[in-house]
C-alpha cells in the first residue's frame, strides 16, 4: 500500500472547511442531543445528509460514543456514482484528511481483507463519494485516535453480503466499532419515487419504520424483501445488509432519532428520511476457517440429536405438551456451521430455511432455522398443530462456500450452489438437483428463475460458490 493520503473533498459543502467552526457546529450537535444511555456500543447507523440536514439525528447516536474508545473503527457505505456488483472497494492510501486531521487506515487489516477476492481498491469510489466520508470529522471530534477502515459497498445480494461479513466477523473485536452509513427513503419526482402523494410525512415514517422493524429484528432477508417490495429508496441497504449478516444473536439494535428533510425546510414534495440507530453487545472473533464436518463427524447420535432436538422446539411452539428436552451439543455440534431444516409432509415440500454463510454452532443455527422452515417460509402456509405427525424433518449441515472460476466446476450432487448476479442470488442445497433429476443446465436454469432473473441469464456475468452438506433426517438417517 503506498503511503498516500485521500483528502476528503466535502469541506466547504457538506459541513464547514473551518477546523474551528466545524468543531463548533458538531459540539453544538452533540450539546443538544439527549440519547437514552447504554453501554458501549458495538455498531451504530448514521444518515450521510449535509449537516445542516441530518448532524442533528447523527449526533443522537454519536454522543453514545463519548468517553468511550475503539483502536479500530469499520464505516460502511454505499457507493453513489460508481456501480460494483458483489463487492466493495477500501481506498489505497495510508490516510484520509478532513479539515479536523489525518486519520490513520489500519493497513495490517485492510491487507488482510483484500485477501478476498470480493474486497477490491477501485480509486474512483473514494474520491467524491461522501457516504463515508461524512461520518469522519464526527467521529474524530469524539474519538480522538483510532484506526479507520473505510469501505464502500456495492449492489450487494444476499450472498454478497453474507460473503463479506463473514470475512470481517473473522478478524474483528470488542475493540472495534462499525459504522454504518445510510439515508432512508428519498422521496419526490427528482428521486423517481412518489409511491404515495396524501397525508406524505405518516405515510413516509411508516415506510421508514417498516424497515427499520426488520433491522431491529436482524432479519436480513426479510429486510431485502420489504425493499424490493415496496421500492424504499434506502440508499444504504447493502452496508445495512452486512451489519444484519455481522450481527450475533445477542446483539440489540436500538432506535435513537428519526428525522426527515420535509421537517426542517416545510417541503415534502422532495425530501430524504434520516434514522440513527445504536447496536448494544460486543464483537468476538469467529474461526477464519470452519472445521468441515467428515462424513463421520456427525455421530449417529448427534443426528438423532439434532433432529429430535428441532421437533422438540417445532411442538413446544405449537404448545403441545410433552416431555422437556435438553439437548447436551457435542464438540462436532458445536463447530461453526450453516445449516437447513427442510420439512416435508406426506413427501411433499412444506417448508425450508436456513443460512448459508456459517456464523454460529451448528446447534443454534438448527435450532433457529427449525422454527422459520415450521412457521416463517413465505411460501407456505404456517405449520398447525395437527399437521406435526404428519411431518418428516430433514437437516442440512454445510460447509462454508467458496467461489469457483465457472460454472463449469460446479459438480451435481455433491455441491450445493449460490448464484449471484447485481443484486439478484439465490441458493440450491446440494440434493435438490438429483431430487428432481436436473443436469447442470437445468439446475442453472432453475436456479438463475429463482434468483429473478432469465432461464438464460446463468451463461454470462454470474458469480458462483458452491459448498458440501452433510444431509440426515427422520427417514433417511
Amino acid at each position: 500500500m503506498e503511503s498516500e493520503i485521500l483528502r476528503s473533498e466535502l469541506a466547504g459543502t457538506w459541513y464547514s472547511d473551518n477546523p474551528e467552526q466545524l468543531a463548533r457546529e458538531i459540539d453544538a450537535y452533540l450539546e443538544r442531543a439527549k440519547p437514552e444511555e447504554m453501554g458501549k456500543p458495538m455498531a451504530l447507523i448514521l444518515p450521510h445528509a449535509g449537516y445542516r440536514y441530518s448532524g442533528m439525528v447523527a449526533a443522537h447516536a454519536v454522543k453514545l460514543l463519548q468517553g468511550k474508545s475503539y483502536g479500530r473503527v469499520i464505516v460502511l457505505g454505499p457507493s453513489h456514482r460508481v456501480s460494483m456488483f458483489d463487492t466493495v472497494s477500501i481506498p489505497d492510501v495510508s490516510h484520509i484528511e478532513t479539515p479536523l486531521g489525518l486519520i490513520e487506515i489500519d493497513r495490517d487489516f485492510v491487507a488482510e481483507l483484500w485477501g478476498n477476492e470480493r474486497f477490491q481498491s477501485y480509486p474512483q469510489a473514494h474520491g467524491s463519494e461522501h457516504s463515508v466520508q461524512i461520518e469522519l470529522p464526527f467521529l474524530q471530534r469524539v474519538l480522538g485516535h483510532f484506526k479507520l477502515v473505510p469501505i464502500v459497498c456495492g449492489e450487494l445480494g444476499m450472498a454478497g453480503a453474507e460473503s463479506i461479513a463473514r470475512t470481517l466477523r473473522e478478524r474483528i473485536d470488542a475493540d472495534t466499532l462499525v459504522v454504518v452509513s445510510s439515508d432512508f427513503t428519498h422521496y419526490g419526482r427528482n428521486f423517481d419515487y412518489v409511491p404515495f402523494t396524501n397525508n406524505i410525512p405518516a405515510n413516509l415514517k411508516s415506510l421508514d419504520l417498516g424497515a427499520f422493524r426488520l433491522i431491529e429484528q436482524k432479519k436480513l432477508g426479510d429486510f431485502l424483501r420489504y425493499i424490493d417490495n415496496t421500492g424504499a429508496t434506502i440508499c444504504g441497504r447493502s452496508p445495512i445488509a452486512v451489519l444484519l449478516a455481522m450481527l450475533p444473536d445477542s446483539a440489540r439494535v436500538r432506535l435513537l432519532k428519526y428525522e426527515t428533510s420535509g421537517d426542517l425546510t416545510g417541503d415534502w414534495s422532495h425530501c430524504v428520511s434520516y434514522i440513527s440507530a445504536a447496536v448494544s453487545g460486543a464483537w468476538t472473533k469467529i474461526d477464519k476457517v470452519p472445521a468441515p464436518v467428515a462424513e463421520g463427524g456427525l455421530s449417529e447420535s448427534d443426528r438423532r440429536q439434532l433432529l429430535a432436538y428441532a421437533r422438540y422446539l417445532i411442538s413446544k411452539q405449537l404448545k403441545r405438551n410433552g416431555p422437556d428436552f435438553e439437548l447436551a451439543p457435542t464438540p462436532a455440534m458445536k463447530q461453526t456451521m450453516g445449516a437447513f431444516v427442510t420439512l416435508h409432509k406426506q413427501g411433499q415440500l412444506c417448508g425450508c430455511i436456513g443460512e448459508i454463510f456459517p456464523r454460529r454452532a451448528l446447534h443454534a443455527a438448527i435450532a433457529e432455522q427449525a422454527l422459520n422452515a415450521a412457521f416463517h417460509d413465505p411460501r407456505f402456509p404456517k405449520l398447525r398443530e395437527d399437521e406435526l405427525n404428519e411431518v418428516d424433518i430433514e437437516i442440512s449441515a454445510l460447509t462454508a462456500p467458496h467461489s469457483v472460476p465457472s460454472y463449469e466446476d460446479i459438480e451435481i450432487g455433491k455441491h450445493g450452489i449460490v448464484l449471484s448476479k447485481g443484486m439478484c442470488s439465490a441458493v440450491f442445497l446440494p440434493q435438490v438437483a438429483p431430487e428432481q433429476g436436473w443436469g447442470l443446465s437445468t439446475t442453472l436454469s432453475h436456479l438463475a428463475m429463482k434468483a429473478g432473473l432469465g432461464p438464460d441469464d446463468w451463461k454470462s456475468g454470474c458469480q458462483f460458490q458452491v459448498f458440501e452438506a452433510i444431509v440426515f433426517g427422520e427417514k433417511t438417517g
